[in-house]
């Protein structure tokens, strides 16, 4: 992703990368991709089940790493008309102030 836009990476895995959204809605907004190409949550393949679980891990590092059980989050991945990029992605975010480079 950092090929078409400039992004500082905040966490990788085997299967993930994140990093913050650009444009930001929240006061914490992060972005996690999937490493391989991947449409849409219709598109994820079923017979790869350690994406899935790399998405969980990085979730609950991200979790931690904020204080996001205090704070409080939202995980959210976009669909269909909703979905304004084609690449499947999520987005944590909270609603309460905090430092990303924590």
């Amino acid at each position: 992703m950092d090929r078409f836009l400039p992004v500082d990476r905040i966490f990788e895995n085997a299967h993930w990368l994140v990093f913050e959204h650009p444009q930001p809605e929240y006061p914490l907004h992060l972005l996690l991709l999937p490493k391989q190409p991947i449409q849409s949550l219709m598109d994820a393949p079923l017979e790869t089940p350690e994406v899935y679980r790399d998405l969980l891990a990085a979730v609950q590092v991200l979790i931690q790493r904020f204080d996001l059980d205090t704070r409080g989050y939202r995980l959210i991945t976009n669909g269909g008309p909703n979905q304004s990029i084609p690449q499947w992605h999520w987005h944590l975010v909270s609603e309460t102030p905090g430092d990303v480079n924590d």
